[in-house]
């Protein structure tokens, strides 16, 4: 390790490193507000002026991280929030944290990634460490970032030091967070390796160091695609089990009954957020560029991505009409339970193949409207009188708030896609 490695290694173990986490979404907020209760001073960074107001006023606009927390950071001067890169400056570690998502056929959108690292490369001075958390294709830390900072002269892993650590936040978890799911880092050198699982190690207990940039990055596409795969297989399992006559969910719990060599998924409308959706494919363009077709992944996106319009499908079948002669409610808007996220909600995909047929509204406490197709959907109360007036009330996402008392009494059929009622036999409850 260099004098400069030493050196910034001394301030990160004295909470004296000032850090700048660029992206105040689901990822970069939390650990921002991690590395301040640390007593650490960080700035976080972000192109949405609204975010950056609602946080330096103490508002928070993630479900996961309560307004206390913010204004506890706040209040002792650990925490900031602004739209200046200039504040890059100051930082001697910088965290990226944007989104990655996926243009047209299958190719990665690096560009939120590489403005960032621009914008690091302006302020980068000797000693800065720079690391990579959104998820991205492997060889994006050694292939882009590294020439782009390198640009100014300096020489990466001598002059500064850079790492990718893939992010692992899952929203709404309430018995994992940012601080207790282990971390994995891989550095371009030992040396950045070291320093990186230096600083996480102030804020997490486990760390897991691998070899490379590049294996890191594999980690966290190897992570999403078995749960794109799996996910994908369980919902073809459920139509094959419709097709026979099975109960899919009697099966999966037979099977989860084995104390190995078995893990549990479940059928659903599909995969939403940002991640499951799209962090797999970048594996796939990947692999077609080194002359790899990865079947599974384009297999089981292709399946998931099918879902609602199956869901769309049954529900016609079991309201033995057409749909232009019904009436819908659907309860759940957002791509998984629990969460206010509406990115890529395969919920979303079914309320608008439903839309273009018949009437339907939708419940979610946690969202009060949508836009879809350019129109705005404003929720309906969940009443029993209102419940009665629909033909069907579907269950697309199981959030824990929902009265789901209230609807079995007053539903004339429900169409459970999450399995909510479940061991309850009742005919009027049709499970996906």
């Amino acid at each position: 390790m260099n004098r400069l490695a030493s050196d910034l290694l001394g301030k990160i173990q004295r909470q004296q490193a000032r850090i700048a986490v660029i992206g105040l979404g689901y990822v970069g907020l939390p650990l921002a507000l991690s590395f301040a209760r640390k007593g650490f001073r960080v700035v976080g960074i972000d192109t949405n002026e609204r975010r950056v107001s609602s946080l330096n006023a103490s508002q928070s606009y993630i479900t996961d991280v309560p307004h206390a927390e913010i204004a506890a950071a706040v209040k002792q001067g650990r925490f900031a929030a602004t739209t200046d890169v200039g504040a890059l400056a100051e930082a001697h570690v910088v965290i990226i944290c944007v989104p990655t998502p996926i243009k047209r056929r299958y190719t990665p959108d690096v560009s939120y990634i590489l403005s960032a690292v621009r914008s690091v490369a302006r302020y980068l001075a000797k000693g800065g460490l720079v690391v990579l958390e959104s998820t991205t294709y492997p060889g994006t830390t050694e292939e882009l970032i590294q020439p782009e900072l390198e640009k100014n002269g300096l020489k990466a892993g001598r002059d500064f030091f850079v790492a990718f650590s893939p992010e692992r936040i899952d929203p709404g978890n309430k018995h994992f967070d940012v601080t207790t799911i282990p971390k994995v880092v891989g550095g371009l050198t030992p040396g950045c390796a070291a320093l990186t699982k230096a600083l996480y190690g102030m804020v997490i207990k486990n760390i897991h160091q691998v070899s490379s940039t590049k294996a890191a990055e594999m980690t966290k596409l190897l992570e999403n695609s078995f749960r794109i795969v799996n996910i994908g297989w369980i919902n073809e399992i459920a139509q094959t089990c419709h097709k026979l006559g099975i109960d899919v969910w009697e099966v999966i719990d037979a099977a989860k009954t084995k104390p190995f060599g078995f893990m549990p998924f479940y059928p659903g409308l599909g995969v939403g957020g940002h991640c499951i959706p799209e962090d797999p494919l970048y594996l796939y363009w990947k692999a077609k560029r080194y002359g790899f077709n990865s079947k599974f992944i384009k297999l089981a996106a292709d399946v998931n991505a099918h879902m609602p319009a199956y869901a769309a499908h049954r529900l016609e079948e079991m309201l033995k009409k057409p749909l232009e002669k019904t009436k819908l409610l659907v309860i759940g808007a957002t791509y998984k339970k629990d969460v206010k996220d509406l990115r890529k909600s395969p919920s979303l995909r079914l309320i608008e193949i439903l839309k273009h047929r018949t009437k339907v509204d939708f419940y979610d406490p946690m969202v009060p409207y949508l836009k879809i197709g350019g129109l705005d959907i404003q929720g309906v109360p969940l009443t029993k009188a209102g419940i009665k007036h629909y033909d069907c009330v579907v269950i697309a996402v199981d959030h824990t708030a929902v009265n789901y008392n209230l609807i079995r009494q007053n539903a004339r059929l429900i169409f459970d896609i999450r399995n909510v009622y479940n061991n309850i036999q009742d005919r009027k409850i049709v499970r996906l």
